[in-house]
């Protein structure tokens, strides 16, 4: 309810683009969760080119859309706020892990997919609301919002909890970042390169942690069927499959660019 009624304010306010990019990201994950919740196998195969296709459409539009801009305000600034968000998603991220060790009155996966959603809602909010920019920056961001809520409804599914938790870190992004786009930015140099350098990085670190990783003890081997004794030759024909996969997100953000641009 509080996603419609923001939505509302979002279109009255002409921020189309940050309308459709806050519903892109609920449907993700809202629509890619019953698919997790009724799978009884799990195909790494198909994960890895879900995360695969996301990272590389994230990562591409990160450095295209995002780093330019934080360079153009003020070169030093916008390096400067790259390397800090790059830095505090890999702190966030840290921090993260510990919260799995303390009691939620809500399950743990559930809290950390929505202080992720909050976090990158505020920050789309904020770039939507200060430059013009079409919705394919924030589409190839929340792209990964589809395989994360398979992988989460299936994690929930498995230990017999309900998956409608989810509908809040679906929202959560639009929500926040409905909220944030009124916050103006200072026209200075170097405040603007800060700001769009730390969005850059943080963006560049969510990617690269969507990357897949086909190591022993990942995610991805978690999901094998195979014997240990097994698992290194599938994991290596996983791996070309997370190679073109990152290459063809990138490729597609070209593409568009290309053409729409």
């Amino acid at each position: 309810m509080a996603l419609v009624a923001l939505s509302g304010y979002a279109i009255s306010a002409g921020a189309r683009n940050l309308f459709i990019v806050s519903w892109a990201a609920f449907a993700a994950m809202a629509l890619a969760a019953p698919f997790g919740a009724r799978a009884r196998t799990e195909h790494a195969e198909g994960l890895v080119w879900g995360y695969g296709l996301a990272s590389g459409a994230m990562v591409t539009s990160a450095a295209v859309f995002l780093v330019p801009q934080a360079i153009g305000h003020h070169p030093q600034f916008g390096g400067f706020g790259i390397a800090f968000g790059i830095l505090a998603g890999f702190g966030a991220h840290t921090v993260g892990h510990r919260f799995a060790h303390m009691d939620f009155p809500m399950d743990r996966t559930v809290t950390e997919l929505s202080a992720h959603a909050i976090s990158a809602g505020a920050i789309i909010g904020i770039v939507y609301g200060n430059i013009d920019i079409g919705p394919g920056l924030g589409l190839a961001i929340v792209s990964h919002k589809g395989p994360a809520g398979y992988a989460a409804a299936r994690r929930l599914s498995s230990r017999g909890e309900s998956i409608y938790p989810l509908l809040l870190p679906a929202a959560g992004l639009g929500i926040a970042a409905v909220i944030s786009s009124v916050v103006p930015l200072p026209e200075t140099g170097p405040f603007r390169g800060i700001v769009f350098g730390f969005a850059s990085g943080v963006f560049l670190h969510v990617a690269m942690d969507f990357l897949p990783r086909c190591e022993i003890g990942s995610e991805i081997h978690d999901l094998l069927s195979v014997e240990d004794e097994h698992a290194h030759a599938v994991l290596d024909r996983l791996r070309v499959h997370a190679t073109l996969s990152t290459v063809l997100g990138g490729a597609a953000v070209f593409g568009a660019w290309l053409v729409l641009g």
